[in-house]
């Protein structure tokens, strides 16, 4: 069983979804949303890394994914994104963990089938393909998500690597 972290990072809110994946079976263990509050932005990203460090101590995964940056109009609503995406790249790198990264249309694409789907259709779906009983906030979803298009793209890649090592 491998235990997968996905991370939806924000300057305001961040979510985080973790999943354990055996053979083809996913399943849920944990999602929520890190509210960072208002304060100064460095002491926000703090608490970030304070929280990101307590998930993974709490769930020991073996790998996290997390979603890359797009270029949104507004550059410097882009650069705090960025920050605090390096914050949750840097607290699964300290843990040993491989960070893998996808952009948000491959996301939605795994999970939903249309890489331009709207967020709730991405609550929906992950909703149903972990069976919850109830739906996780946006961030969370998103988080969850990124974790479940990293168990189908590694068992994808892993495949691969095995046709090659036989040929």
């Amino acid at each position: 069983m491998t235990i997968i972290l996905g991370i939806d990072p924000g300057s305001r809110i961040t979510g985080y979804g973790v999943i354990a994946v055996e053979r083809h079976r996913v399943t849920h263990i944990d999602d929520g949303c890190i509210r960072l509050g208002s304060g100064a932005f460095d002491e926000r990203l703090v608490h970030l890394f304070d929280e990101l460090s307590a998930v993974i101590a709490r769930h020991q995964p073996q790998e996290a994914a997390i979603e890359k940056v797009f270029m949104n109009r507004n550059a410097d609503s882009a650069l705090k994104l960025g920050h605090a995406r390096g914050v949750g790249m840097v607290c699964a790198s300290k843990a040993g963990l491989g960070v893998s990264e996808y952009a948000a249309t491959l996301i939605k694409q795994t999970v939903v089938g249309r890489g331009h789907a709207d967020k709730a259709q991405v609550q929906h779906m992950v909703k149903v393909l972990l069976e919850l009983d109830y739906t996780p906030p946006t961030d969370a979803a998103d988080a969850l998500a990124t974790a479940i298009c990293h168990a189908h793209m590694r068992d994808g890649i892993a495949r691969l690597a095995f046709a090659g090592a036989r040929a």
